[in-house]
C-alpha cells in the first residue's frame, strides 16, 4: 500500500546551472548529491530531486511546467532578486484572492509556481 510521496524529480540538462538556480537563487535546502542528481528539502516529507536527463524519455521531460508549487515567505523580495539575476518569469508576480503567485523557469525551462499565502 502506498503511504506517501517520497520525492518529485525534475529533469535538467545542466547540473551546475541547476545547482546555482535551486540552491543559491531559490535557497532550497540541499540534501544528497551526486554528479547526476541533487536532492533538496530533506526532512520536509516530500523531497525535490533534480536529475540529469540522460535518457531519451527524460530528455522529453525537460523544459515544461512541472506542476510543482513552492511555498515562499517574502515572495516579492525573492522575485526581485531573481529578476536581478536574469531569471525568466513565465507568469509575473500577481495578487490573487488566496495570496500572491509567480511562475518562474529554471535554466532549462522547467516551470514552478512560487506562492505566498
Amino acid at each position: 500500500m502506498v503511504e506517501k510521496i517520497k520525492n518529485v524529480v525534475v529533469f535538467v540538462r545542466d547540473i551546475p546551472k541547476a545547482r546555482l538556480f535551486y540552491r543559491e537563487w531559490l535557497g532550497l535546502e540541499p540534501g544528497g548529491e551526486t554528479e547526476y542528481m541533487m536532492e533538496f528539502l530533506p526532512g520536509q516529507g516530500t523531497t525535490l530531486g533534480v536529475s540529469l536527463a540522460m535518457h531519451e524519455a527524460a530528455q522529453k521531460l525537460v523544459g515544461r511546467h512541472t506542476g510543482v508549487s513552492f511555498s515562499v515567505k517574502g515572495l516579492e523580495e525573492l522575485c526581485q532578486s531573481l529578476t536581478e539575476k536574469g531569471v525568466r518569469f513565465t507568469e509575473p508576480l500577481e495578487r490573487t484572492p488566496w495570496g500572491k503567485m509567480a511562475v518562474v523557469a529554471d535554466p532549462d525551462g522547467n516551470e514552478f509556481a512560487l506562492v505566498e499565502m
